[in-house]
């Protein structure tokens, strides 16, 4: 089939057509672009380095990464991550030893940095390090986890932020100024457009270009937030149940929980159901929490998170996550103590690195005539037959270690009443002990 020469252009979508084409036309990173600011004074110098964007999606990391090729006077190559390997670093760098002998440096923009392998990320190292290329690579991961150790020395890393509202309003007006000038928004459309976008310049311009759609379709410029509820498809918030931002939220969920803030926790909580995780995944951490963050101090807690999961698999979604989510709110005013994941975790450390210890004869168990023969259980006092069911004076470690003391309970809610148990009976061991001197 021959092409028709005479056929118009494809119409861009409105994120193209509205891509800067100089550093002042960009809407937002005023903490990279603004006055006095890193890369502000790294374009007025002139000198390129080589750097990752580290960022969220639709925040102008493809933009930033062009315009450095245009304010630098360099060739652009472009690989993504997602689609390219090392034949395409191969056929880059080909492209770039041709630019350089003509005497045009080139940088080379790596999309989604974090999805080359090692092997794939070792091979720029070279071209990196001898300056053939520049190298700028776009993520939406932690760099310090997803990227090698020596290629992330060799670059700079700048963290580019979600617009702000304020920006979102910027972009909107450039867009109604160049593309829909006859619409009018409400207030409520306009709020409504930026919180679904959640601070992704891309989707918020593709929200609109729909909007301005639905609209010619209905034959009318007035978009109302009733318009846009009922006229668009409003996807989840930004989410990635594998990357920063899922973990980044499960962090400050547990780190409400732990501060004791209701409100915080439910925040988190409610945030992270809106953007797609798996309720049995946040049921299995609000089990964790009790156990971590809450312990001895209020047993009711673990017992409420626990019947909160289950409860969550009998009922499912949505009428499930009520409960954990006032399993939640219980986990966060319950009294709170570490004192037993504390110490858990000094014994697990001590034995690691402990010798092997003989279990004492008298805490043996002793089935057999032989054992009872060698002393296996021999003088072993049962707790039962003593006053208080307690042997004041018994020692359960293993010969010659001494009382580590792991365990110290906090004093707040229940431990408090351990901690005066366990006072107690460590008085009881002192009067035994100078019964026996």
């Amino acid at each position: 089939m021959t092409q028709d020469l005479f056929a118009p252009e494809p119409t861009p979508p409105l994120a193209e057509a509205l891509r800067p084409h100089t550093v002042a036309d960009v809407i937002g990173q005023s903490h990279l672009l603004g006055e006095g600011k890193p890369l502000n004074l790294l374009f007025k110098s002139g000198k390129p380095h080589s750097m990752i964007l580290w960022g969220p999606p639709g925040v102008g990391k493809t933009t930033l990464a062009r315009l450095s090729a245009r304010a630098f006077d360099c060739e652009f190559i472009a690989i993504s991550a997602v689609l390219g390997g090392v034949k395409d670093i191969r056929a880059a760098i080909e492209q770039a030893e041709q630019f350089v002998a003509s005497g045009k440096q080139t940088i080379l923009f790596i999309d989604e940095i974090h999805r080359f392998n090692k092997a794939q990320q070792d091979a720029l190292l070279p071209y990196v390090e001898s300056g053939l290329v520049t190298l700028i690579g776009a993520t939406t991961e932690n760099p310090s986890f997803e990227v090698n150790s020596a290629l992330l020395s060799r670059a700079q890393v700048y963290v580019l932020k979600a617009l702000t509202e304020e920006e979102m309003r910027q972009l909107l007006a450039r867009a109604r100024e160049r593309s829909m000038p006859d619409l009018e928004f409400d207030e409520l459309a306009i709020d409504t457009l930026i919180g679904y976008a959640d601070g992704d310049a891309r989707r918020f311009l593709n929200l609109l270009e729909q909007t301005k759609t639905a609209a010619a379709t209905a034959r009318t410029n007035k978009v109302t937030g009733e318009f846009v509820q009922n006229a668009l498809t409003l996807n989840a918030r930004r989410f990635d149940k594998g990357g920063d931002n899922f973990y980044d939220q499960i962090s400050a969920l547990h780190k409400s929980v732990r501060g004791s803030n209701p409100d915080g926790a439910l925040y988190w909580f409610c945030r992270m159901i809106d953007g797609g995780a798996d309720p049995r995944y946040l049921a299995r951490r609000i089990v964790r929490m009790a156990w971590e963050d809450i312990g001895l101090a209020d047993p009711r807690a673990l017992t409420m998170a626990n019947d909160a999961a289950a409860t969550y698999e009998r009922l499912g979604s949505p009428e499930g996550e009520l409960a954990l989510a006032q399993a939640v709110i219980y986990l966060a005013v319950a009294a709170k103590s570490n004192a037993g994941y504390n110490a858990y975790n000094a014994a697990m450390a001590f034995v690691r690195r402990d010798k092997s210890r003989e279990v004492p004869v008298h805490l043996r168990n002793a089935p057999t005539k032989l054992m009872k023969e060698l002393g296996y259980g021999h003088e072993y006092r049962y707790a039962h037959d003593e006053p208080d069911a307690y042997a004041a004076g018994e020692t359960y470690l293993p010969d010659g270690m001494a009382e580590p003391g792991w365990y110290q309970p906090v004093p707040r809610g229940l431990e408090t009443k351990i901690a005066d148990k366990l006072a107690y009976l460590r008085k009881l061991d002192e009067e035994a002990g100078k019964r026996n001197t």
